[in-house]
């Protein structure tokens, strides 16, 4: 029998389509999931794999603005990607991200980000992997800032989920502008995704989801989402602090923001995950070395019309490169492009770079510098001193960063 993709119909087919990456992790969506999560992924962004009636995979897209350097652009965020495992090997992944992609394009939004959790898979569809991830484990009899640290501003109130609904996306936006990689959160993405604190979710012993929110000068300045997990060895206790997100207006208040959750007492351990590079705590504490400091994988960023894409973001000079371009997932894109004024063109030009759209996607947000691409063989330099001219180009500060796995 012949497989069929297409977009989902129907809360339902939603719920089953979404039900097959959940076969790998333990999740069966309820009625209640499906229609939450309904509320952030229509069900027309969701590809689907039939095998006659049943559905076997899919592929889903939140539709929602990210930022880039300059500013937020549509981005799709291509999320619940997968096969049951009784249906592997036979070429529906491929298929269901074709019909993605092309649907993507038809759309009109420029590019496309994703979390891999299987790093392997996403580059033969033209997905580059365009930012890092600091992970810290501090011990708490460790947890001391730095001698010469500013005194203590402001206070730090824990509050109720109603009033972190009405402070936090304002707190976040601010950063939000700022910051390449940070997605545009709706008032559904915070009551659904971000705050909700579903006893039946938790990490085994996890507490509830504390919310803090920091004022200085009786203005609200930044925030932290964070839990306390229990654990038992052995009649010995731990209890970790595991910060779900932090954000500061300002280096002052992301400072206060860290100093607070460095300090709550009868925790053995403080833990956080998805920090940018330049996260400034590896400044603020003492003891660096006891930060465990640990790097992951972060955003996977596909372009999918290259001159909407180059043309959305800003550039740090004027310089003109030209690049020649290889995209044979979606071959709209090869050919030759000119970016000159921060405008992207097809060209005749003689190519200043050779690369892959890989290579392009994992240069857009400003992570990795073409210069370090091409000492991995990644980027060709056609004309001398063009990466040196790409790389002022792209250069973007501060480096990319996604709080939060989509």
């Amino acid at each position: 029998m012949a497989y069929r993709i297409r977009p989902c119909r129907s809360l339902d087919e939603l719920g089953q389509a979404a039900g097959a990456i959940g076969h790998y992790f333990g999740w069966v969506p309820t009625d209640e999931e499906v229609e939450r999560f309904s509320q952030v992924i229509p069900p027309e962004r969701m590809h689907a794999a039939f095998d006659g009636k049943e559905i076997v995979g899919g592929a889903g897209v939140f539709p929602f603005e990210m930022t880039v350097p300059g500013g937020p652009v549509p981005c799709a965020g291509v999320t619940v990607v997968g096969v049951l495992p009784t249906h592997r090997r036979r070429g529906l992944l491929s298929r269901m991200m074709r019909a993605q992609i092309d649907d993507i394009h038809a759309r009109g939004e420029p590019f496309a980000a994703l979390w891999a959790s299987e790093p392997t898979i996403y580059g033969r569809f033209g997905y580059g992997h365009a930012s890092l991830t600091h992970e810290v484990r501090l011990p708490r009899i460790w947890a001391a800032f730095r001698a010469g640290t500013p005194a203590r501003t402001g206070r730090v109130r824990l509050i109720e989920q109603d009033e972190s609904l009405r402070v936090f996306p304002r707190l976040y936006q601010k950063v939000a502008r700022e910051t390449p990689g940070f997605l545009a959160r709706s008032k559904a993405w915070w009551e659904l995704r971000r705050l909700r604190d579903d006893p039946s979710r938790r990490p085994p012993g996890s507490g509830p989801l504390n919310r803090a929110l920091l004022e200085i000068d009786g203005r609200a300045a930044g925030y932290a989402l964070y839990r306390i997990v229990q654990s038992e060895e052995a009649g010995h206790w731990t209890r970790t602090l595991r910060v779900v997100e932090a954000l500061g207006v300002d280096p002052t208040a992301t400072r206060e923001v860290w100093r607070f959750l460095l300090e709550v007492d009868w925790t053995d351990e403080i833990q956080a995950w998805l920090l940018p590079t330049d996260h400034p705590l590896q400044h603020l504490v003492a003891r660096l070395d006891r930060l465990d400091l640990r790097v992951g994988t972060g955003l996977w960023v596909r372009p999918v019309d290259v001159g909407a894409t180059l043309s959305a973001r800003s550039y740090r000079s004027d310089s003109r490169v030209t690049f020649e371009l290889r995209d044979s997932f979606c071959t709209w894109n090869e050919g030759t492009w000119t970016l000159a004024d921060g405008v992207a063109k097809r060209s005749s030009r003689r190519p200043d770079l050779r690369l892959d759209v890989q290579a392009l996607g994992a240069a857009y947000l400003g992570g990795f510098s073409f210069a370090e691409l091409s000492r991995a063989g990644l980027v060709e330099e056609a004309s001398r001193g063009a990466l040196a001219r790409a790389d002022a180009l792209f250069l973007s500060e501060p480096a990319p960063w996604c709080p939060e796995i989509f």
